[in-house]
């Protein structure tokens, strides 16, 4: 879809997403947050660690601290939506 939409081929529409992608996920390991003005901005959020129970056994592990991606969206994909 994106190499119709762009009107490139399927080759160069890979190595063009890619490499966004790439370089989001660069942002997003170094903390910082990376907005596409219209679409939305990634963001790094951290979830505490915390005790939860093992669903088998009913027995209690604990749940190490994360890094998690978080997205939220800008007004035009909202707009786009609805």
């Amino acid at each position: 879809m994106v190499a119709r939409s762009a009107g490139i081929s399927k080759s160069a529409s890979e190595k063009a997403l890619d490499g966004a992608l790439d370089a989001i996920k660069g942002a997003l390991k170094k903390g910082q947050s990376v907005t596409l003005v219209g679409f939305g901005t990634f963001r790094v959020g951290r979830r505490a660690a915390r005790v939860g129970r093992n669903p088998r056994t009913g027995e209690e592990i604990r749940i190490q601290a994360a890094k998690v991606p978080k997205f939220n969206a800008g007004k035009a994909l909202k707009d786009a939506l609805n």
